[in-house]
């Protein structure tokens, strides 16, 4: 009998996303198949068309990507969960209702609906297009909270760092004007800073009216308790019951993702080994970042990525593209 990988999940959200993803799967299990087209009843969307044939408009749409994004990760979990003995989860943002689904802390359908509801909300908490958000790269902490200040003292807009990915990478949310002011900030800096094709300002106060409608779904979900942690977005630190990860949850959609939190938790913890599920591999180069370069001091890190058909194979027989 083979030994049980025992690594830590973790899930991406917005931006993973590319043409073809999870076809391989769905097109060799009917279970995943059957999952695409449950998705597709609870978002009222093509998604199969709109993912597997390309539509780059369609693609970036949040009310479609959210729950297609979360059929792909999931499926991926299911083909590989029999070799896979996990010492938690993680989610980057949407990829956090992946997690849960996948720690049995909520049903892979009850995750479906929420998503596609969440990706609808989000989508219509800013009907105007006012709100946009940007990659700060290759800037310390302290130069991009200096940005975002200069930024609001210069125009009085909101703007607010939304997402801690690593040391060195940020992403600001705020109304357009300002986020494009700080991309121009960053570059005088000697950073880059990088518009995102987003739907929003995601990760700020401009989704408040989408998180209290969210809030009444969440609520009413069944919540479990997990077969392992999951570790949320809100604080970085694990959650090892149902109504924690709620709680936490419900803070989501107005808060910043700690996702640098998350993984020096992880590592607090014991954690050595990652594997991410999803169409392209992001996160898993994001570890050895967030720690500091530990492995540079010869630590070892593994980090292995699972993105298709092959990837499930190799995984089954105990490998898996490493991508550290």
């Amino acid at each position: 009998m083979k030994q049980l990988i025992q690594p830590v999940l973790l899930f991406p959200g917005q931006g993973a996303q590319q043409t073809g993803m999870g076809r391989d799967v769905a097109e060799s299990s009917a279970e995943a198949m059957n999952f695409w087209k449950q998705a597709e009843r609870a978002s009222r969307l093509p998604l199969r068309e709109i993912y597997w044939e390309g539509d780059e408009a369609a693609m970036g749409d949040t009310r479609a990507l959210q729950p297609a994004l979360t059929v792909v990760n999931l499926n991926l979990w299911r083909e590989v969960s029999r070799q896979i003995s996990p010492l938690g989860a993680a989610g980057h943002s949407l990829g956090e209702f992946s997690a849960l689904a996948a720690a049995g802390a909520l049903e892979p359908a009850t995750v479906l609906q929420l998503t596609a509801l969440r990706g609808r909300l989000m989508a219509e908490a800013d009907p105007g297009g006012k709100g946009s958000m940007a990659a700060l790269l290759r800037l310390d902490e302290s130069l991009a909270a200096e940005i975002v200040a200069d930024v609001v003292a210069e125009t009085s807009e909101l703007l607010l760092i939304a997402n801690y990915n690593t040391p060195v990478q940020f992403v600001v949310s705020g109304v357009g004007s300002a986020v494009a002011l700080a991309c121009k900030k960053a570059k005088e800096r000697g950073g880059r800073g990088i518009e995102l094709k987003v739907n929003g300002a995601f990760h700020s106060p401009m989704m408040r009216d989408a998180a209290v409608e969210f809030a009444a779904a969440l609520r009413k979900a069944r919540w479990m308790k997990p077969r392992f942690p999951v570790y949320c977005n809100t604080h970085g630190r694990a959650a090892r019951d149902g109504e924690s990860l709620k709680e936490s949850l419900l803070a989501q959609m107005t808060s910043p993702v700690r996702w640098t939190e998350i993984i020096r938790s992880q590592y607090a913890d014991g954690v050595r080994h990652w594997l991410e599920l999803g169409p392209k591999s992001l996160l898993g180069r994001m570890v050895e970042a967030c720690l500091g370069g530990p492995k540079a001091q010869g630590e070892c890190l593994r980090c292995d990525f699972v993105g298709d058909m092959a990837g499930v194979t190799s995984c089954l027989c105990g490998r898996a593209d490493a991508v550290n």
